[in-house]
């Protein structure tokens, strides 16, 4: 998957032509990759297409079923005509952990649709059934590719949630909303349609800090940030306030370990352009540029140490700790005391 393509991120490939554009694109789709809420988005969105060329929305039924749980008598029901002459939306999930047959069914089924049968096969891309990505392509299937987006696109996909409401975004409050939701697809997306709702699309990064001042949601990148900066009070403040409002410990955890994993990699790096950087280190050039002005008061023995530290703490926090909440005061002060140490 492009994750870098703005539309692709934001909506599936729908508008923006898939692997073969003939005609059974409208019939015939393969939904590609394992991001949830991408694949609902291009799930819904085949839907909405259907019962758009439809009559009318009840004209069109939709039906769902495990790929590896169909058989020929379940395949016969499926696709055998209605008796109110509906079109039918039928979609297999959890196509790569079909067996054998079930999965010659489906392709048997995928080479000859019946008319007013549209079918969305959902992979993937990897497991038993893997050959059956490249036979479905090979039968004209639209790809909607809904592969994970990885940490250094989350920005691409923030900004491209903000265009698709209408409303272009700077870098800062691109930032600015990394920093306060975190990486969960969901929370972004939300977060975004959510701010645009609420400012009536004035957004700049003050804005957005104000908005989520005190949220719970926010303070595992808080006590990171503070952390690493050797604000050791503060974290831990930060880091009271979490716990009290239920973030979860292992959040938390990934949260400093990302802002130390970070730091590491930047400084093995050296000083340089970050946007040229971006690409070896597979970061994007803000986070860069904020770990680059971090490092002032990080020596490389220090850094090595924090990476020990939150390596233990990993650990910690999934069980090997009595007490995950002490493990993550020690971890979280002792990243602050290593700020600075040179």
């Amino acid at each position: 998957m492009a994750v870098g393509a703005d539309a692709q991120i934001v909506r599936g490939s729908w508008d923006h032509g898939g692997v073969n554009d003939t005609g059974s694109q409208d019939r015939l789709h393969l939904v590609l990759g394992e991001e949830e809420l991408l694949i609902e988005r291009a799930v819904a969105q085949i839907i909405a297409h259907t019962r758009a060329g439809a009559p009318s929305a009840e004209d069109v039924s939709v039906n769902r079923m495990r790929a590896g749980d169909i058989a020929v008598p379940e395949m016969a029901e499926l696709l055998s005509p209605s008796l109110f002459s509906e079109d039918r939306v039928v979609v297999f999930e959890a196509a790569a952990e079909a067996g054998k047959d079930p999965a010659a069914l489906v392709l048997s089924t995928a080479g000859d649709l019946p008319d007013g049968i549209v079918l969305v096969v959902l992979h993937t891309g990897g497991g038993r059934t893997k050959a059956m990505v490249s036979a479905l392509e090979k039968l004209g299937a639209r790809v909607h590719p809904c592969a994970k987006i990885k940490s250094n696109a989350l920005g691409t996909f923030v900004r491209a949630e903000f265009k698709a409401a209408g409303v272009r975004v700077s870098p800062e409050v691109v930032q600015a909303v990394l920093d306060s939701v975190g990486s969960d697809l969901r929370e972004l997306a939300a977060a975004s349609s959510q701010l645009v709702a609420d400012t009536d699309g004035r957004l700049d990064e003050a804005a957005v800090r104000r908005y989520y001042a005190g949220k719970a949601e926010v303070t595992g990148f808080e006590v990171a940030d503070k952390a690493v900066a050797g604000d050791r009070a503060g974290a831990l403040e930060s880091l009271r306030w979490a716990m009290l409002s239920g973030t979860a410990h292992v959040l938390l955890a990934d949260a400093l370990a990302d802002a130390v994993h970070t730091i590491a990699r930047v400084g093995s790096a050296g000083r340089g352009d970050p946007f040229k950087l971006a690409g070896p280190l597979g970061l994007p050039p803000w986070k860069i540029k904020k770990a680059q002005n971090e490092l002032r008061g990080w020596a490389p023995e220090s850094i090595g140490a924090a990476l020990q530290v939150v390596a233990r703490l990993n650990g910690e926090v999934k069980g090997m700790a009595a007490d995950p909440e002490y493990a993550l005061e020690r971890a979280v002060g002792a990243v602050a005391n290593l700020q600075g140490r040179r």
